[in-house]
């Protein structure tokens, strides 16, 4: 967990793809929903389904609902489409001044 207060910096964004390199759905591959930078956390779509028991009320039909929980950040690696594997991310400063992410592997440019 991080300290109180702090945000984890972290180079996997939202719409990211994803490969699951620990836990129960390692090799899964997703799309990154949501990052929680507070809690360290991704939530990656049909990663880490979980069953959640609800009760009826008036506005919502009871029932047991299937939901993506969230997974710890450690826990996915970034797919690169080029190496088609996940790889670790670097940065990277163009001539033009924008920084940019870019693959380890293949050097492949992968901000869009």
């Amino acid at each position: 967990m991080s300290v109180a207060g702090q945000v984890r910096k972290t180079k996997i964004k939202s719409g990211d793809e994803v490969v699951v390199i620990a836990g129960k759905d390692r090799g899964a591959r997703g799309k990154v929903l949501r990052v929680l930078r507070k809690e360290g956390r991704v939530l990656v779509a049909g990663v880490n389904r979980v069953k959640k028991h609800v009760r009826a009320s008036e506005r919502t039909k009871g029932g047991i609902l299937e939901t993506e929980a969230p997974i710890h950040i450690s826990n996915v690696m970034f797919y690169c489409p080029k190496c088609e594997r996940g790889v670790r991310l670097g940065m990277r400063v163009l001539e033009d001044g924008r920084k940019v992410r870019v693959c380890k592997k293949c050097g492949e440019v992968v901000d869009r």
